[in-house]
């Protein structure tokens, strides 16, 4: 009698998640209304074009929807060095101590100790400056240590929002304005801390988070800070190589007796954003609820706590396109992103967004 030889999982590699993106297709400006995204509903067997202000028809009372409540700060920050050379500083942390930890963008670094003027707010005279003490943190060069400050001794975070520019992704290719200040924060926004948007919750407003309570859906929130390596795209064509970066997360106490109040009435949790699923995760399988993260899910990840997952569509050989990949499976999700590309789907930060559940 033949017996059945054991299953064997695929093994991935970087270019499994590469796909040619028209250009065309990268969204520039945000919808004119949050809610009038577009939303491709990937949850059934065939894929079906809806309005994001449709979602409610997609979820059950006593579903528990998760936000990521981090809020984008004005981390972008233009100097010159003593030298005249142009820099640019984008802050992820607020250290401590008027100290932050930025990446910088210049042709030649400056040495420690180097204090470089900055650019400040028309009409202001704050003599804003950054010195620059070394890296941050020591061992890892992606970062370096600064002292943010102006005469009146003003904290860094006052700093970042008088006189810092909105923290565009990179595929955005005009200077942020008044819209982007509006648009690339969610209405819900709280804790401070973030140089890259939830995007997956950009779509909500505040009608339709009235209408998802009506339908008697709860809603819960944790922080997850994004950082800059979110737009960075995986290098390695060995996954197991890729060194993922760090985000500071939290899952309030609230947060966590929902979940247990939502699993106990039978409910099903619904993710919106990557990044709220990296910190649920993190806290399932770490059981620490705050701290810092490097979580990286690729296929084969066992989930513990998501059933469903709102997000936007992501960059070709991301971090992002794998997590999404192992939570609805990797044929489903490039079938879904190829049904996007033919139907003319805005992309990325600005774009449209996808519900997934989660492959069984």
């Amino acid at each position: 009698m033949p017996t059945s030889l054991p299953h064997t999982p695929r093994t991935f590699t970087l270019s499994d998640f590469d796909f040619v993106l028209p250009d065309v297709l990268i969204a520039q400006h945000p919808a004119s209304e949050r809610s009038g995204s577009r939303l491709l509903d990937g949850t059934g067997t065939t894929p079906a074009d809806r309005i994001f202000r449709d979602l409610p028809q997609l979820l059950q009372p006593g579903d528990l929807v998760v936000f990521n409540d981090t809020k984008v700060i004005n981390a972008r920050l233009f100097g010159e060095k003593p030298t005249g050379g142009k820099l640019e500083l984008l802050i992820e942390r607020v250290l401590g101590g008027n100290q932050v930890a930025a990446h910088m963008r210049v042709s030649k670094k400056p040495e420690p100790g180097t204090t470089v003027a900055l650019v400040g707010a028309p009409g202001t005279h704050d003599h804003l400056r950054a010195t620059l003490l070394g890296r941050w943190p020591d061992d890892d060069g992606g970062m370096f240590r600064f002292v943010l400050s102006n005469d009146a001794g003003d904290d860094p975070h006052t700093l970042m929002e008088r006189h810092g520019h909105v923290p565009l992704p990179p595929y955005i290719t005009h200077t942020d304005s008044a819209e982007d200040a509006a648009r690339y924060q969610t209405v819900f926004a709280k804790n401070p801390g973030a140089v890259a948007a939830p995007t997956a919750a950009l779509h909500f407003d505040n009608a339709l988070l009235a209408a998802i309570d009506a339908l008697g859906v709860q809603r819960a929130h944790v922080t997850l800070h994004v950082g800059a390596g979110t737009f960075q795209p995986v290098k390695t064509e060995n996954l197991a190589e890729h060194q993922m970066h760090s985000e500071w997360y939290d899952v309030p106490l609230a947060t966590q007796q929902a979940i247990a109040d939502c699993r106990a009435r039978g409910g099903r949790i619904v993710a919106v954003g990557t990044t709220t699923v990296r910190t649920l995760e993190s806290w399932a399988q770490s059981g620490q609820t705050s701290g810092d993260t490097r979580i990286f899910i690729t296929p084969g990840f066992e989930f513990k706590l998501i059933d469903l997952l709102v997000t936007n569509f992501h960059l070709p050989k991301s971090s992002l396109m794998m997590l999404v990949s192992a939570f609805a499976g990797y044929e489903q999700v490039m079938a879904l992103y190829r049904h996007a590309i033919a139907g003319d789907y805005r992309f990325f930060s600005y774009g449209d967004a996808m519900l997934l559940a989660r492959q069984r």
